[in-house]
């Protein structure tokens, strides 16, 4: 009694802990199916998607780089997944703010560690973003809105500056007469 609509599909992919045991070849399709990451939760799906990012970025099985370097290239790896995870969840959900937030979060995060990579070992940073197909784009610098108020306050503040460097200009010409005359004096008095 195998609805038809189950028939029809391809074969899945099975669950990790499920995949590799002898007994699944026995198994009936129905069984399968439940056993399929088709039916698995999301973060089971998660988990899935960050392991098969994080070995097409380990370059071999028994990779000895940095821990430090290994750690920073899985934890891109598992940004990417969920980033990419949200993506696919906004596309569906459009109004959804708090994803939205949490994936701009992301995105940010995963920015500042690619840039940190970047500066320590380019090659790696390279290698990466090709393997997980990421198109890295370096954080703008900070520009400040340019609006009226802005624009005369900072007339305003340069028209005092130079108010002020002029009553500088006289006081400092003042100070320097003074200090000429007293030097004058004490070589008149030394002759």
């Amino acid at each position: 009694d195998i609805p038809s609509h189950l028939d029809d599909l391809p074969p899945t992919m099975l669950k990790k802990d499920y995949a590799n045991l002898p007994i699944m070849n026995s198994v009936d399709d129905v069984v399968k199916r439940m056993l399929s990451l088709e039916m698995a939760s999301q973060r089971e799906k998660m988990k899935v998607k960050i392991q098969q990012l994080v070995e097409k970025v380990r370059r071999s099985p028994n990779d000895n780089g940095s821990f430090e370097l290994l750690s920073l290239l899985f934890t891109v790896a598992a940004l990417t997944a969920k980033i990419r995870t949200l993506e696919e969840h906004l596309q569906r959900h459009p109004k959804d703010k708090s994803n939205r937030r949490c994936m701009l979060m992301d995105l940010d995060r995963r920015r500042k560690m690619l840039g940190y990579l970047r500066r320590v070992n380019y090659s790696t940073f390279e290698n990466t973003c090709k393997q997980l197909d990421i198109q890295y784009s370096p954080p703008q610098p900070y520009a400040r809105r340019i609006t009226k108020r802005w624009l005369v306050k900072k007339a305003l503040c340069i028209k005092v500056f130079q108010e002020k460097q002029k009553l500088k200009a006289a006081e400092r010409l003042k100070q320097r007469r003074e200090r000429q005359a007293r030097a004058r004096a004490a070589r008149e008095q030394q002759e």
